[in-house]
């Protein structure tokens, strides 16, 4: 009896101290601890040759926990996507279509800058995802009465801000005409908003409400009129979004704010008068 004691205690013994398995120490700190800084796991079952999700050579594939606690590779629709990649998105006019005046302490945003590829600006999101954008957008400052063609270099401070929102397409022969999109995934307002992203003439009474993104801005005051002011201005922004599956298009939107027009004369700001770039990145989940 005592031996058939001693055998039992000796078997929840050896379970109690192997409860933590150590590979490349003898002192586990976990229920698996594998010890040495260039260590790895190979799991054969994940590998290119035995498992479709793999997206193979040069590329990352996620690793990912079922119900069940396996671990399993992420699916076609759960990775990154490039959505829109442009390096130059806005047609290279200045013309009423990218023109935003110049208010006092404006309130709101002014619509402005058509893509050049209607067609290849719209994206489709397979399911729930954290939306990435960049953007570098151009912009120039003239004179709006005196001399229109003159850029502004009248030593006056103004507030040049611009940002990003999203249309959800409804008719793809006509993206632009599509609903702008106020509320994340969640249902939550984007950046705090709902954002004016259209004011009308008088920059008094707003006409449309989105959320904007990556909003970003800087101060343009230029005194030198045969270099400084014909140099090529950009704003650059970065933001995120969650978002669900849908097609959608990314317009920009923006406003010259000045302390007081007293005086000054009027101003008007074309955004996408040269370069920009946008790029759009679905991170999948």
């Amino acid at each position: 009896m005592k031996t058939l004691l001693l055998f039992f205690a000796g078997i929840m013994f050896s379970i109690y101290t192997t409860a933590q398995v150590g590979i490349n120490t003898t002192n586990p700190e976990e229920e698996l601890h594998i010890s040495g800084v260039n260590t790895n796991i190979l799991i054969e079952g994940l590998s290119i040759t035995n498992n479709i999700n793999n997206l193979g050579v040069g590329k990352t594939t996620k690793v990912y926990v079922d119900t069940n606690g396996d671990l399993v590779l992420g699916t076609a629709t759960q990775k990154l996507e490039m959505l829109v990649d442009s390096e130059n998105y806005l047609n290279d006019v200045e013309n009423p279509t990218n023109l935003i005046n110049q208010t006092g302490n404006a309130f709101g945003y002014d619509l402005a800058g058509v893509p050049s590829d209607l067609t290849a600006a719209q994206f489709t999101l397979t399911g729930d995802a954290i939306v990435e954008i960049n953007y570098s957008l151009s912009w120039s400052v003239y004179d709006a009465t005196s001399n229109p063609t003159k850029r502004l270099d009248d030593t006056r401070a103004r507030v040049i801000q611009t940002g990003v929102y999203f249309r959800l397409v409804t008719d793809p022969s006509d993206p632009l005409s599509g609903v702008a999109v106020v509320n994340d995934l969640d249902g939550n307002p984007i950046n705090g908003g709902p954002w004016c992203i259209d004011v009308n003439a008088s920059g008094t009474v707003c006409q449309e409400t989105g959320g904007l993104l990556a909003i970003n801005g800087q101060f343009y005051n230029n005194a030198d009129n045969t270099n400084g002011a014909y140099q090529n201005f950009q704003n650059t922004g970065s933001d995120y979004v969650k978002l669900g599956p849908g097609t959608y298009i990314a317009l920009f939107a923006g406003q010259m704010a000045v302390g007081t027009t007293n005086g000054a004369g009027a101003a008007k700001l074309f955004l996408g008068s040269g370069e920009d770039d946008l790029q759009i990145i679905a991170h999948y989940y």
